[in-house]
Parts: C-alpha cells; structure tokens; sequence
C-alpha cells in the first residue's frame, strides 16, 4: 500500500533534521532552540507561527480557501533528564539530558506533514500544527490550554501520535476508546527522631517505617481495588540520610501510581494517604503525603479514531493497522487536549527485534525508518478531513 510519495523522497532530509534535535535535546519549559528550529522551519515553509503557546510552545497554522474546518495536529518536543549512553555522532550533546522517548521524532514527523501540506495544498480549511512543550509530567499541554490554545486556534477533531519500539516499523495502532492510563506522582515524607546508630532505642527511626511502608503500599493494589481495575504503585525513590553511624531524623518515599479511571485513582490516594499516616503513627512519626494526578487517562473518540484507521488503511494496509489494542498503563497528557476536542492519540510502529530499545532507557534513539509513515499519517489525515470537493 502506498505511502505518499513526496513524504517518502524527504527521508534524508527528515533524518538529518530529527538528529539534530536528537543533539541538542531540552528539559520541559527550556525547548527554546527546539522552538526556534521548529519556527524556522515552519516560516521556511510559508505557515503563519505563533510562539509562546504554553510558554516555550507553539503552533503553526496554514489555511487554504475560506472554509472555517479545521484539524489539529500534535507533537511534543521536551526531552528527559537521562544521561545518554549511546556513541553514535548524533547522541546528546547536552550531559544529563537527553531524547530518550521518542520527542525528537514526533516533532519531525509533524514538521515533514507541515512541509508536504504547504507544498501540496491538496485541502480546504485549516491546519494547526501544535508542537507542546513539558510533556514529561511536568504539565505543557495544560499550559497551552490555559493560554488559551483551542480559543485562539479551535479544532474540530485532534490527532497526535508515539512511537512504540516493538512494533514493526509499517504497523500502526489504532484503538477507539481508553489508551493510556491516569498517572500520578506522590511524596511521602516520614518525621521521626534521629539518633546515634549506636543506640536507636533514643530514635524513632524513619528508615524502618519507610521500609514498613513500603510494603504495606502494595497492600492498595491487592487488597484495596478490584481485581478487575488494573493498578499499579511503585515506589521508585527512597531518601534518607547521609552517615554510616546516624539514624536519620527524616525519610522521604516517592514513586508513581496509573490507573485507567480517575475514580479508581482517588482511591488510591485515599488508601495511601491512611496508611501513611497510621503506620507512622503507630511507631510514634508522623507522615505527609503529597499526591499529585499529574496525567489523566487518554480516551480516543470513537469517530476520530475510525477515520485515523482508515488512513492508515490506506498508507499501509489493513492488515498492518491494529484496531483494538488493549491500554497501556504509561500515560501522556494529550489526555487533557482530548477531554477539550475529540481526537485519536494512535501508536506508530518503531522496530522490532533486539536492536530497538525501550523508551526511557539511555540507549534508546528514534528509529528514523519510522518517520516517513508518522508523517505521512499527519499529511493524509488531513487530506481525508479537509478533502476537496
């Protein structure tokens, strides 16, 4: 099945384009040269931009004829604090930071459509193009809802898309309803009293009601929540202090907490909350619990999410493009742009095989295979959407 020809002749181009934002990769809220290389691609192309969308966000916008239809498009842009470990001449320049989920290709994906569609003008309406910054739960797509995104620049229908590293390049996933799950993040702070190592009969030790809580916060998942509501806890953080001899004074657990509906995460945070605070209690501490939903689920509408299959149908067939993919328990907060404006949040195929790395893992890197599809998808949704009559 066909892919779209000019899309597929940018190849090189997009590769060099998606490394070099690969080499300079920004945290969440700093994206400003990957603003500025967005920008000036975007006016190279002809399309009107507008910048400080959510900060260091942005959004570009090309009309053909007066027709008031409008579709959105969305990539992110932020990358991660993770200390590359890869060594090919394109790796992150930036210590400590680096494009380990993919970022890198999204954006050039859209940018590629973004080129095509200024080229082609094969639609009547309008497109805007979204480039989000701070995806990484640090809150970029509610800054650029609350600086007014869909008033200034309203969609009828929102498409964005991820890469997923185990699925064959050429393959698109497609699926109506829940994708991705609710995401929280919480602190536990524990109090005690500090003392000598020697004599922790003066302590009210933190380090052993930390270890206590631990396992007891696995306790909301299996004995607290239906087994037919999928959750997970995980404390991935604990700190505490800092010599060999000394019972610390303080402890602090973190980690992070999905669910598929919002309820279910109240919940959660209920149960954690009561926990926390008794068993702290009982060995004479006390605990602060800081709970925060950062992500909510990903719903894809069900019309929207019909037409994206049906273009991926036509770029690379049926048989490549998965309609019912169970949900995955990461989350994205295109989930607060969806709740806004009906949309499809599709997953793209990265590779398959031992040489495709996970995301969020420091040896992980974009498979530049993939891109041609990715925008060719943003390309022919569009097509599809604003066709002419």
């Amino acid at each position: 099945m066909p892919l779209i020809d000019a899309i597929v002749a940018m190849g090189e181009e997009l590769k060099s384009w998606r490394r070099d934002i690969h080499a300079h990769p920004e945290l969440g809220f700093e994206e400003q040269r990957t603003a500025d290389f967005v920008a000036g691609k975007l006016e190279e192309f002809g399309i009107q931009v507008a910048r400080g969308i959510g900060k260091t966000g942005l959004v570009g916008v090309l009309r053909v004829g007066n027709e008031t239809n409008s579709v959105g498009l969305r990539a992110d842009m932020d990358a991660l604090p993770i200390l590359e470990t890869n060594d090919f001449a394109h790796r992150s320049k930036h210590d400590g930071c680096m494009h380990a989920c993919g970022h890198d290709g999204h954006t050039t994906m859209l940018l590629g459509a973004a080129k095509y569609l200024s080229e082609t003008r094969n639609f009547r309406g309008q497109v805007h193009f979204i480039f989000q910054p701070a995806e990484e739960g640090i809150g970029g797509a509610r800054a650029m809802i609350e600086d007014g995104l869909f008033e200034q620049f309203p969609c009828d229908k929102l498409f964005a898309m991820h890469n997923a590293p185990g699925l064959p390049v050429g393959r698109f996933g497609a699926t109506a309803g829940t994708v991705t799950a609710a995401g929280a993040f919480f602190d536990i702070d524990i109090t005690g009293t500090g003392a000598h190592g020697a004599f922790p009969d003066d302590s009210v030790d933190p380090v052993v009601i930390a270890g206590e809580l631990i396992g007891a916060l696995q306790t909301v998942v299996s004995r607290n929540i239906k087994p037919s509501n999928p959750v997970v806890v995980s404390v991935t953080q604990v700190h505490a202090g800092d010599a060999y001899n000394v019972i610390p004074g303080s402890a602090r657990l973190s980690g992070t907490v999905r669910t598929f509906a919002i309820n279910v995460m109240e919940q959660v945070e209920a149960r954690m909350t009561e926990l926390s605070h008794g068993i702290a209690a009982a060995h004479g501490a006390t605990a602060r619990v800081d709970f925060r939903t950062i992500f909510h689920p990903v719903v894809n509408d069900e019309q929207a999410t019909h037409l994206a299959a049906d273009v991926c149908d036509g770029l690379v067939g049926d048989e490549n493009v998965s309609r019912n993919l169970p949900p995955g328990t990461g989350s994205e907060d295109f989930s607060f742009m969806a709740e806004r404006v009906p949309g499809c949040y599709l997953l793209l195929g990265n590779g398959d095989g031992k040489t495709v790395r996970p995301v969020h893992k420091p040896d992980y890197d974009f498979n530049d295979d993939a891109s041609v599809y990715g925008a060719s998808f943003f390309a022919g949704v569009v097509e599809r959407m604003l066709a002419v009559e």
